[in-house]
């Protein structure tokens, strides 16, 4: 027996999940046949963007055999009520159309039969008469006064406006030397998960609830929500999450509007339904990030100070505003001086309506469009002061003596240290050189071009961060809001079993594996001896209205709470192994799976005996000790307070950061882009497991690469979706991403006992708009739009206007 102890955290353990995917032991949602008597669900879905729906005629679909029902958007409106959001806006959301279509894909009806088959047959026969009216898709279009209205009720398409002003960003853009704009375009993008969304609803009676298993990702804010619209109480609507998910990245969020129209109609056909969506149905109706036609401007001295920012953000939220949003565009609020110091900022905030499909969580939510502005605009201002895009970027940085760090808008970054981790990625990519190379190829009539950006990484969110969206009057009305609360369970039974129940739902980032090695460290036990479930159930387990996998929120918040029940679990342990040995709990350590005497490896019991006598001996425990071994912790960070009367909130927990730069090369021929360089460098506090960090860091590394380089959800100006299929929206093959050089470095949070920092959306956030900046550098233009094509390219290489 060894006398030092070995801690799991920090190993590159390889992921528990694994093996039950591997070996195709992983259960889905598709997999799972909770109840009996599952009918089968068919969406016929509206093909016009917008459109008044005159009649819907069933008739033949019933006739065909097989078929169960056919609910129609009347039907759901006599047994739900509207979906609501922090938005007031006068808008009616049903996650059916009710007697108007506002995009391609809007579900019309819900075809229920005896299996999938029948039900896609007999949506088929389904005849709806629709009134085609003018479709808007240009949120710039949209707001004029010309432009046809989505929703009546409203009177125009403009759904949400507020304006902030934080120090005197009036006075610095008068004072100012130089002052940069840009006025730049966003494209809509999906993360496109291999698994798409599935759901089962079971209706009961006396009482009336609902029962709904699905691959739901959380935010459970939701679920409120949810049962409002289904007009119960909470304690009537359990979601139960399914064990496996396969990837996420935000969007399962938004599977939520179809949770309640399914529950909906299982209550009206009074039989239990299933529904697995399809990658078309995916595509086109699920959700996505929002495509901008955003506007800044920065201010400057002539040393290249940056003095001011100004945001003008115009955030096209497709037909209507599903929560949590306006969240996309108020994420990175809180902390728009990015890594820089700059104190006086400016931020107009637009929502406008448009016959697309509704925005949600992708991954990055709201970083990639937050950044791309304003990297950008940081490297066109080194252009035109004649600076090195490495050194105004450095100029500017928030000095490490000023951490924790008060940021204009209420953000409270924890640490770092910008200007070394910036010197790390300068030797990593060998800057010098690719300079010398880019001066090289440009004399020899290439196109050579070098590209950066900088920016934090939010992490645990602050559930409150969204009610900026309302006027202090109106929060102040509505009660308060704060918080973002994680809860953990840890559980030894009378075999000495140790069970982590999580509130995490992750889907696929090895959550499992990481709080199996924190509580082995606690329990001292090996990760293997522990059994982790990462799925919840909102009838049975304990949940908050933060749980959920998203805003990278597991490290920085969720395993504080886990560590929290586990050191509570290991003092009842030393407790109880102290009255047997009759020594001091001070003396008592877990140490290889035995509770002993610290310093005396000879003196231990098993900790598996110990964890019995919980169970099995209660008469013996210490008069302070109630038996079994059961804890519940909730975790909510003091500083995750509501926002003040000036519209400053603390929006996140932690705040790492990464700093990117690409190096590339433009053939003038093709348009292609060839990746010469591309480095990276992440600061997540605590490296908690190597391996999976560096499955998150590559796995966002080629979502932001496809978002640079391919991919867009288009549609054309009538609204008509053309993005269908996977040959038509590309996404990054293996063979088209380019080598990534990344580098780690390291500067512990304070916020949480472990010091890890969160890191799911890593270059996700950044790929983009360092692509851009690398492609306008080659090119010499400071106009550059997303997705980076070669027909694109070509076009600007060989000074030739787009048809």
């Amino acid at each position: 027996m060894s006398d030092k102890k070995k801690y799991w955290v920090g190993q590159a353990l390889p992921r528990f999940e694994d093996s039950a995917l591997l070996t195709g032991n992983a259960r889905f949602i598709d997999d799972l046949s909770p109840v009996p008597g599952l009918k089968h669900v068919s969406f016929l879905r509206s093909p016009y963007p917008h459109a008044n729906i005159k009649r819907i005629n069933t008739e033949t679909a019933l006739k065909l055999e097989g078929t169960v029902a056919v609910v129609t958007g009347s039907d759901i409106a006599t047994v739900t009520d509207p979906l609501v959001s922090a938005i007031r806006a006068p808008i009616k959301y049903f996650p059916i159309a009710v007697e108007r279509a506002r995009y391609v894909g809007e579900p019309v009806a819900v075809v229920i039969a005896e299996d999938r088959y029948i039900a896609e047959d007999a949506a088929e026969l389904v005849e709806v008469e629709y009134e085609p009216l003018p479709a808007i898709v240009d949120p710039l279009e949209a707001l004029r006064k010309d432009s046809p209205v989505l929703h009546e009720e409203v009177g125009h398409n403009l759904l949400h406006d507020r304006q902030f002003h934080y120090g005197q960003p009036d006075a610095a853009f008068s004072e100012a030397a130089r002052i940069v704009r840009l006025n730049w375009r966003y494209p809509k993008q999906s993360a496109t998960p291999i698994e798409t969304f599935g759901a089962i609803t079971h209706f009961e009676r006396n009482p009336d609830r609902y029962t709904i298993w699905s691959n739901f990702q959380g935010p459970y804010i939701l679920h409120p929500i949810m049962a409002r619209s289904l007009r119960i109480s909470g304690n009537l609507l359990r979601l139960v999450s399914a064990p496996f998910s396969g990837g996420s990245f935000g969007l399962k969020q938004a599977i939520f509007p179809y949770l309640v129209l399914l529950a909906a109609a299982s209550r009206i056909v009074e039989a239990p339904l299933k529904w697995t969506e399809d990658r078309l149905e995916h595509l086109m109706a699920s959700s996505s990030s929002a495509d901008r036609a955003d506007s800044i401007q920065a201010a400057f001295d002539n040393e290249g100070k940056l003095t001011a920012l100004s945001y003008d953000n115009c955030v096209n939220v497709g037909a209507y505003v599903r929560a949590p949003e306006p969240a996309s565009v108020y994420r990175m609020h809180a902390a728009s001086n990015g890594c820089y110091s700059v104190k006086n900022i400016s931020i107009r905030n637009k929502l406008v309506a448009t016959n697309k499909v509704p925005i949600g969580l992708n991954r990055g939510y709201g970083g990639p469009q937050f950044y791309f502005g304003l990297e950008r605009v940081m490297d066109l201002a080194a252009r035109r002061l004649n600076i090195d895009p490495v050194e105004i970027r450095r100029k500017n940085f928030i000095p490490e003596e000023a951490f924790p760090y008060k940021a204009p808008a209420g953000a409270v970054y924890d640490a770092g240290n910008y200007s070394e981790a910036l010197d790390l990625l300068l030797d990593i990519a060998g800057y010098e050189k690719l300079k010398s190379r880019r001066r090289d190829a440009k004399n020899a009539g290439k196109l050579f071009g070098i590209g950066l950006g900088m920016g934090v990484e939010p992490s645990g969110s602050n559930m409150a961060y969204v009610t900026l969206a309302q006027t202090p009057e109106e929060r102040e009305r509505s009660g308060g809001r704060s918080g973002g609360t994680a809860v953990a369970n840890v559980v030894i039974d009378p075999t000495g079993t140790v069970t982590v129940n999580l509130d995490s739902t992750p889907s696929g980032q090895g959550h499992g594996t990481v709080a199996a090695q924190v509580v082995a460290d606690i329990l001292g036990l090996t990760p293997n001896q522990i059994t982790v479930n990462t799925g919840l159930d909102t009838g049975l387990g304990a949940w908050s209205l933060a749980s959920g996998n998203y805003s990278n929120r597991f490290a920085s918040i969720v395993l504080d709470a886990l560590t929290r029940s586990a050191d509570r679990i290991s003092g009842k342990l030393r407790k109880i192994a102290a009255n047997i040995m009759e020594v001091a709990f001070e003396d008592v350590e877990l140490v290889d799976g035995m509770a002993r005497i610290a310093g005396v490896p000879e003196s231990g019991i098993p900790i598996g005996r110990v964890a019995a006598t919980a169970h099995w001996d209660p008469a013996s425990l210490p008069s302070d000790l109630e038996p079994g071994l059961h804890d519940t912790a909730f975790f909510n960070p003091d500083v995750l307070g509501a926002p003040d009367v000036e519209d400053r909130v603390a929006s996140a927990l932690t705040f790492g950061y990464i700093f990117d730069l690409a190096a590339v090369e433009i053939e003038p021929d093709t348009g292609r882009v060839k990746v010469e360089c591309y480095a990276s460098v992440h600061d997540v506090g605590r490296i908690l497991n190597p391996t999976i960090v560096e499955g998150q860091i590559r796995g966002g590394f080629a979502h932001g690469f496809g978002a640079a380089m391919f991919e867009e959800l288009s549609y054309d100006k009538e609204g008509n979706f053309l993005s269908g299929t996977f040959a038509d929206y590309l996404c990054p093959t293996a063979a088209d991403m380019p080598f990534i050089n990344f580098a780690h470095f390291r500067t512990d949070t304070p916020q949480n006992s472990l010091g890890s920092k969160g890191m799911g959306d890593g270059s996700s956030m950044l790929t983009p708009v360092v692509m851009a900046n690398a492609v306008s550098d080659a090119l010499e233009v400071d106009e550059i739009e997303l997705p980076l094509t070669l027909d694109k390219l070509w076009h600007i290489a060989n000074h030739r206007e787009r048809l």
